[in-house]
């Protein structure tokens, strides 16, 4: 895992300074703190740099990016990880193909020399973001891997296209101005992001399975963009029917395969635990593989209603896993939420991004690099509370009623802590989204509800500018309608999910970016593509059969998890609120005053002050409904997180920033 960045020009004579390369490595040194290497030939019109964490192949020399192979042919950077590589790199090895290096990244441009782009990404397997430049034929790949686990933003400034892991990075270019544009800041306010775009204004990010080829054509740059994978349930009728078994060995074989190839690294890996079948299920494969005790780690909080660690310390002490568990307090989470919003780039809904932050640095401490995680589980096989509220309400044809309604209202029950978050707290209906999907996905409605609070909530210029956006529309314009149409409920609810708020949230502030905040690599098996290949074949009602959810999973996994965890249903994974909790009040007021106090609020011409002030109160009202503060505490934490993105990306002078890092680290041209 590291971080990459580059700038490409329309024209070759355009020199690119090396320095400027080197500090857009620099102000992300976090990602990759073990070297750094860049490489900008004369009269190519193409630098690239990179911050290297070593964990294949430690040797910093042989593994130092980019690489320029091959007398100048092709020019690479890579973030992430490619499994299965060794026998790729022997395969290659065998056609001819030397190596310099026991790096995994190596086998990129070799594959491409041999096969071409289209067919090396169908070799590809794991968690990736790459930049290759080939000089024959005079252009510029950037590339994502299927679910967007790795995250790679660009822009175009002049005649340059500028890319980099972090949107810090493509700031740290001294052309790009930082700017939070209308709908973008809406959308922060929101939680819900439109696929590809970000809060800054021309700052977009390379979607999940997409590949942007770009050009110089004329003396400007040409982009296209093609989509080369995508999560592809199969249309209605199209399914094969096979006996229940068939589902649970394919499951069980596929994970199996995907925990394998996620233990490969030159340094110990450790695994997250917390008291979901998830991360307790790829903990006891993965302890099933090794052959000495893994290390665990997990997150504790001091509520507990909220709490985990009790089943998880169960899970860890049936596979006797030495076991980290880390308690999280008032103090520890929003005294670092600041720190968080750095890194997120983008605001974030609950304490939960600072929680996990905490964790890999906590891994971190004991000096460990690489954790495997039991994120995608939720999304392969229909664990989500809002996914079983609509294959109830829309994918049981046939379902007595009065056993729909039961069934409904205790999952309302079950999770009334989560409703306004995780559940909608009132219906919301976007006629968009109704005439692409047919209904609107309940994991969207409690974020697309809060839109009456966010426009209260904006600047009146802001306000002004999106009177007539609609956010539904503007989501509804990203989804690919072939691959909703003619699909089931449940399909189309778990599509809607991995396209928005998969890769918007749980693998950015919940995941790479915190994770990598403190140098730490997460590798997901669940979203293994392979074993997403097989999950969309299972039927809908083998992902939720009856008022369970993820059946198949279960009983694939029935055999390395206590029975307490077997029958458990799930339980959403968040840190208690603040309205839960005096002291996390007082705490979240606190980061308010200092950041978003009415001076703060005026001057930076983002928010409304009066509407801040006025939901303060309401959430200090003992006559507000708990699910109305269940989703205020989600507005007010965002709207915290939008003065933290003017007060650390547009208020400060980030150019000046990197290059005081890349002094700071001796990383000088």
């Amino acid at each position: 895992m590291c971080g990459i960045a580059g700038i490409f020009t329309a024209s070759k004579e355009h020199a690119i300074d090396s320095q400027t390369l080197v500090n857009m490595a620099a102000i992300m040194n976090h990602r990759g703190p073990d070297n750094y290497g860049y490489c900008n030939p004369a009269d190519m019109g193409v630098g690239m740099s990179h911050a290297r964490l070593s964990i294949n192949d430690l040797d910093e020399n042989r593994g130092r990016q980019p690489f320029w192979l091959h007398g100048g042919q092709t020019m690479c950077v890579h973030n992430g990880e490619f499994y299965d590589y060794q026998r790729l790199r022997t395969d290659l090895l065998a056609r001819g193909k030397p190596f310099t290096s026991k790096s995994d990244s190596e086998v990129l441009p070799a594959l491409y020399e041999c096969f071409g782009m289209d067919e090396t990404l169908t070799k590809l397997r794991g968690e990736f973001a790459f930049a290759l430049y080939d000089e024959a034929q005079d252009c510029l790949y950037l590339v994502r891997d299927r679910f967007g686990i790795k995250p790679l933003y660009w822009t175009q400034t002049g005649d340059s296209l500028v890319f980099g892991s972090e949107v810090k990075v493509i700031l740290a270019h001294p052309e790009v101005k930082a700017e939070l544009d209308s709908e973008g800041l809406f959308h922060q306010l929101i939680q819900v992001m439109v696929p590809g775009t970000t809060a800054f204004k021309g700052i977009q990010q390379v979607e999940p399975g997409h590949m942007l080829k770009v050009t110089r054509q004329a003396g400007k740059l040409n982009i296209e963009t093609t989509k080369y994978w995508d999560m592809a349930f199969p249309a209605i009728g199209e399914r094969e029917e096979h006996p229940d078994e068939y589902y649970v060995e394919g499951v069980r074989r596929e994970l199996l395969d995907a925990v394998q190839l996620r233990l490969t690294a030159d340094v110990p890996v450790g695994c997250y635990l917390s008291g979901g079948i998830d991360s307790c299920a790829i903990l006891g494969l993965a302890s099933g593989y090794s052959q000495y005790p893994l290390k665990a780690f997990t997150i504790s909080f001091d509520n507990v209603e909220y709490d985990e660690a009790e089943i998880a310390t169960e899970m860890a002490q049936s596979v006797e896993a030495d076991q980290e568990i880390l308690k999280l307090n008032a103090e520890l989470l929003y005294n670092n939420f600041a720190r968080t919003i750095w890194h997120t780039e983008r605001t974030i809904y609950n304490t939960l991004a600072v929680a996990k932050l905490m964790m890999s640095q906590q891994v971190r401490h004991v000096n460990y690099k690489v954790v495997l995680t039991g994120e995608g589980s939720d999304e392969l096989f229909a664990g989500y509370p809002a996914f079983r509220k609509d294959m109830f309400l829309h994918g049981m044809e046939g379902l007595d009623a009065s056993q729909a309604t039961e069934w409904r209202e205790s999952l309302e029950t079950s999770n009334e802590l989560f409703k306004g978050a995780m559940l909608p707290k009132d219906e919301y209906t976007s006629e968009y989204l109704n005439q692409i999907i047919g209904f609107t996905p309940s994991c969207l409605q409690p974020w697309l509800g809060c839109s009456d609070h966010a426009r209260k909530l904006i600047h009146p210029e802001h306000r002004e500018n999106i009177k007539d956006y609609e956010p539904g529309a503007a989501i509804a314009g990203k989804l690919d309608p072939d691959q909703l149409t003619d699909r089931h409920p449940l399909d189309k609810a778990q599509y809607v999910w991995i396209k928005t708020m998969l890769e918007g949230q749980i693998l950015t502030w919940g995941g790479d970016r915190v994770d990598m905040a403190n140098s730490m690599e997460a590798r997901p098996p669940f979203l293994d593509h392979k074993l997403a290949e097989f999950a969309v074949t299972i039927p809908p009602e083998m992902r939720i059969k009856g008022s369970k959810e993820k059946y198949v999973l279960r009983e694939a996994m029935k055999g390395v998890l206590p029975q307490t965890l077997y029958e458990r249903e799930k339980f959403a994974f968040m840190a208690p609120p603040a309205h839960t909790d005096k002291a996390k009040w007082d705490k979240l007021k606190h980061l308010l005053n200092e950041f978003a106090s009415r001076d703060k609020v005026q001057q930076a011409g983002l928010l409304d002050a009066d509407y801040l002030e006025s939901l303060i109160a309401r959430q200090e009202s003992d006559d507000t409904p708990v699910s109305d503060k269940v989703q205020i505490d989600a507005i007010l934490n965002h709207a915290l997180g939008v003065m933290l993105l003017h007060h650390y990306f547009v208020a400060r002078d980030v150019p000046k920033y990197a290059y005081e890092q890349a002094q700071s680290l001796g990383w000088v041209v």
